[in-house]
């Protein structure tokens, strides 16, 4: 499946349901060269999750997202910002002007990119000695709950293994950083009800949906597990947030 549609018919449960990000993670983005005049490219802004933690802290916001539906989310929660301004493109291809941008952020969304066209487009797009962060919510099975969770995923999910993007690492990175990266890793987490945790677990690509062969049998194996584990109507999703960055 082309990768900027996999999300097409996910994207209200992703704005609903998906974790943000913690305010020692965007703490250190403005500790690393972003500040209140700077013009950012938020690149794969997907529903706006991490652009909503920016667009009131920045000169300019460009949120670049080629999935309508993704998109049309983070239009309607920020469009009241005189700084944000939209744009339907790819990683590779951006339309932006060259050396325009002070910093780039990546959400979620790195591990779906061409690496090699992307890398292109970011040296052309960022000013000389601007930083790009590449973030993600890194889901760690750490309790029994989590561990078994997991094991429902990698028995009737999709495609889990294929597409998880902890799958990335230091040839990726190396490449694209130029051997000159830095990891930094905060805590997060969500605690959700039935509701919210349904919703969370099918706002990923990888999960089946109602009409595919295991959609009933996951989401039948998915209540008892929350019948099982909830504490007092709750279950936890316990996460590191990491920061792949530039070293400046």
């Amino acid at each position: 499946m082309d990768s900027t549609k996999r999300f097409s018919s996910r994207a209200d449960l992703y704005f609903k349901y998906r974790p943000s990000y913690p305010k020692s993670a965007v703490n250190f983005l403005f500790s690393n060269g972003i500040n209140k005049n700077s013009i950012v490219g938020d690149i794969g802004s997907g529903t706006g999750i991490l652009s909503s933690l920016l667009i009131d802290k920045v000169k300019r916001l460009y949120c670049v997202e080629p999935n309508d539906e993704m998109r049309n989310y983070a239009n309607k929660s920020l469009s009241d910002f005189d700084n944000f301004i939209s744009i339907n493109a790819k990683s590779e291809s951006t339309t932006l002007d060259d050396n325009s941008l002070d910093a780039i952020t990546v959400a979620q969304a790195f591990h779906w990119f061409d690496i090699e066209k992307t890398k292109i487009e970011f040296n052309r797009v960022l000013k000389p000695n601007s930083n790009i962060f590449l973030l993600w919510n890194n889901r760690i099975s750490n309790t029994p709950f989590l561990r078994e969770y997991d094991q429902i995923l990698k028995s009737l999910s999709i495609d889990y293994k294929s597409v998880n993007h902890q799958n990335l690492g230091r040839v990726e990175f190396d490449f694209f950083f130029d051997k000159k990266w830095c990891k930094t890793s905060y805590s997060n987490f969500q605690k959700l009800d039935f509701e919210s945790f349904i919703g969370r677990v099918f706002s990923s690509s990888y999960t089946p949906e109602e009409g595919d062969k295991n959609y009933n049998e996951f989401y039948n194996e998915l209540k008892k597990l929350f019948d099982r584990e909830n504490q007092n109507g709750f279950v936890y999703f316990n996460y590191n947030t990491e920061i792949i960055s530039k070293k400046l």
